[in-house]
């Protein structure tokens, strides 16, 4: 390829990747309307369910993957934790040969 062609393909990438970027979350430490944060425990089992309610929530708007109000690291901490858990965590990658 020319450098004619690499510098609009790397800005398309770059513009591309930069959608992607997490951002902050206006609504963590803000209670939800019942007045409760969802912490570890709940991160935790949502983390687990989070294939199911995937395919839940692609049928209905009342149903969302994460709890947006939440409590900060320690949600996301059992949000991954229990996702990692549902898929099978890391024992599958570790065989004995």
């Amino acid at each position: 390829m020319t450098a004619k062609r690499l510098v609009p393909l790397a800005i398309l990438m770059a513009l591309l990747l930069s959608a992607c970027a997490a951002g902050a979350n206006p609504n963590v430490d803000v209670a939800s309307p019942d007045g409760d944060l969802a912490g570890f425990w709940l991160g935790l089992w949502q983390g687990l369910i989070a294939p199911i309610t995937f395919i839940i929530s692609l049928f209905s708007d009342t149903v969302n993957v994460y709890e947006v109000h939440n409590n900060g690291n320690w949600y996301d901490f059992g949000f991954v934790f229990g996702i990692s858990m549902s898929f099978g965590g890391s024992g599958r990658g570790s065989k004995w040969k």
